[in-house]
């Protein structure tokens, strides 16, 4: 049937044409939309009024509605109806030097949420890349309440300079919290705590090129950032191969950098046998190894595993983070670092910054101690279980050829396309439909083709925007 009617004054030409009547006007919605027949903010009629114009159900016009809402053609809210949503604009410039085309729209986070600098973040409407946590899960009351106490109790000499190792309060509640929750050996001596993971990554390689050291073996997928940071202390990095049981040990390096509780991005846990030879190695070369611990603390389907440093811990640096469990934005996180390396990496941190901010070390020991930090984790562990479910389900009725694996522990999972799938065309489709993706090519270091895939954090994204965050992942990839 072909229909005409005055939207908001303006008069608009449908082809709803075929037996499926909801099918044909969702379509025809779209391609007005689209081809920008339907300017964005163009108030649409209710769907009651639609019904009675094109002389179908109400339910019929309503569905259609919300399909286009969920895949962000258009907007509704109460009381202001159903419009044309704004369309993001694509950027076209070239992506750069060493530069992958996708981190044009990258809103400056890289891999598992280390941020860059001076990026400019785009018109998307929906991030579904890896590496942050939902920032709206932040426990705003129980935080101040706990900055609260903190500052009520502490004497004033902790808010003077001196505290280069972190606040004897904070190493002392981490030790604890580490020694019982990922099984780490250590005491309050021997961690630094820094500001965030990529100073900490910074500190522990200027010290090992003071040492002599050149080479650091990092994982044949990772944080791309990471490299930059190891080369930028004056060390090469030599790719460690990744299968499906975690890295290949025995690189020609003096150090490795590992995620050994779940691979980033693959999602893949260090093979038991893969664990104890990098402790082997370690011990037979003199080599250390340094344990990203980036997302430990969230495991699903499994017991969790244990911290690789609680093997041997005078040739693991284990280094954590309160960016997944709280927010980046809190810029704090700890090495538990052998004994010999101490005094070297706190002259370090010590000529870097001084010292990490007071505050949000005083409220951080509060917060553990309390027993926050734990209530913390399990809200959050629920949270992004669900979230992964959801993920699951959405991706096996929608887009049954994505195998999607790197379930059972994090934030992020990979979804592996079907053979001869255009990744990167993939991730363009899926900007122009305002949805942040990112491609298994943006961690590959190195050259060689691999399996095409996405990496796909479903941790970013607010509640509220999941449900549509979702709706345009599987509308991209059923291309719809």
């Amino acid at each position: 049937m072909a229909k005409t009617w005055a939207i908001s004054g303006v008069e608009l030409h449908l082809e709803v044409t075929g037996a499926r009547v909801g099918a044909a006007l969702e379509s025809a919605l779209r391609e007005a939309v689209q081809t920008g027949r339907l300017a964005e903010g163009t108030r649409l009629p209710s769907s009651r009024a639609l019904a009675g114009d094109l002389g179908v159900a109400r339910n019929t016009v309503a569905a259609a509605y919300s399909r286009l809402v969920a895949e962000g053609w258009l907007t509704a809210r109460s009381g202001a109806g159903t419009r044309v949503a704004a369309r993001p604009s694509v950027p076209t410039g070239p992506a750069g030097p060493g530069r992958p085309a996708s981190d044009a729209i990258r809103s400056g986070a890289t891999g598992p949420g280390r941020a860059a600098p001076s990026r400019t973040r785009p018109a998307v409407r929906h991030d579904l890349r890896p590496g942050s946590p939902d920032v709206s899960l932040f426990p705003r009351t129980a935080w101040a309440a706990a900055s609260r106490r903190a500052l009520q109790a502490a004497p004033p000499d902790v808010l003077t300079y001196g505290h280069t190792r972190g606040l004897p309060a904070l190493r002392t509640a981490l030790a604890g919290y580490l020694a019982r929750a990922r099984g780490v050996h250590t005491d309050p001596e021997r961690i630094v705590v820094c500001a965030g993971f990529t100073q900490a990554l910074g500190l522990l390689t200027r010290v090992l090129r003071a040492r002599g050291s050149a080479t650091v073996g990092i994982e044949a997928y990772g944080d791309r950032q990471h490299a930059e940071v190891i080369s930028a202390a004056g060390l090469r990095t030599h790719p460690v191969p990744v299968d499906e049981h975690g890295a290949v040990i025995g690189p020609a390096a003096d150090a490795l950098l590992l995620t050994p509780a779940h691979q980033f991005p693959l999602g893949v846990p260090l093979a038991p046998d893969r664990r104890a030879e990098a402790v082997r190695w370690a011990h037979e070369t003199g080599g250390l190894i340094i344990e990203d611990d980036y997302d430990g603390e969230f495991r699903y389907d499994r017991r969790p595993v244990g911290a690789l440093q609680a093997l041997a811990p005078e040739h693991v640096v284990y280094a954590g983070t309160a960016s997944k469990s709280l927010a980046p934005g809190l810029r704090l996180a700890w090495l538990v670092l052998p004994a010999g390396l101490v005094e070297e990496v706190a002259e370090a941190k010590r000529l870097a910054d001084g010292h990490t901010s007071t505050l949000e070390q005083l409220t951080l020991a509060e917060f553990v101690a309390c027993g926050g930090y734990d209530r913390q984790m399990r809200r959050c562990r629920l949270a992004y279980r669900r979230r992964r479910d959801r993920l699951v389900s959405a991706l096996r009725r929608e887009a049954p050829r994505v195998r999607v694996t790197g379930l059972a522990a994090g934030l992020h999972a990979l979804l592996e396309l079907p053979p001869g799938a255009d990744e990167k065309e993939i991730v363009a489709r899926a900007h122009r439909r305002g949805l942040a993706l990112e491609g298994l090519d943006d961690y590959r270091r190195a050259e060689d083709a691999g399996r095409p895939a996405l990496v796909v954090g479903y941790a970013t994204p607010p509640e509220h925007a999941y449900t549509a965050a979702l709706a345009r992942l599987c509308a991209t990839l059923a291309r719809r």
